[in-house]
């Protein structure tokens, strides 16, 4: 089976939470989506909520898939979920990245996105639209 990269399309207030990475070099600066692997044993729902815990120091609650299975290299599989602060007034930090920042629907294309985030740029773009006005 491959193995799975779950990621967490966090939405608050119509904006999206992005970090930057901090390592590996090659990567250094650009920006994705919190989370990570899927451990062995765990659902997809429980990695990203441990995911979001151990990078943002949230607690979010893991709602619908957002957009395709994106390809990996060495035969990963990036799945990313839509979820939302289970705290609204809670701040997520970077506790493992340079940084984080919400981004708006025109704020998506000023940052240096990793290739496979970047892919799912529109699938965003639509999260945002069905999230506006909504608080």
């Amino acid at each position: 089976m491959n193995a799975v990269i779950v990621g967490a399309a966090l939405v608050r207030d119509g904006k999206l939470l992005a970090q930057q990475r901090a390592w590996p070099p090659k990567h250094a600066g650009q920006w994705e989506l919190p989370g990570g692997r899927v451990e062995e044993g765990e659902s997809e729902a429980f990695a990203l909520a441990r995911e979001c815990s151990e990078e943002l120091d949230v607690v979010v609650e893991v709602g619908g898939r957002v957009g395709e299975d994106i390809p990996l290299p060495g035969g990963r599989v990036l799945r990313i979920y839509a979820a939302k602060l289970v705290s609204p007034g809670e701040e997520p930090r970077a506790v493992e990245h340079r940084a984080v920042r919400w981004l708006g629907p025109d704020d998506l294309d000023d940052v240096d996105w990793l290739p496979a985030d970047r892919i799912l740029l529109p699938a965003f773009r639509a999260l945002l639209g069905d999230q506006s006005g909504q608080k």
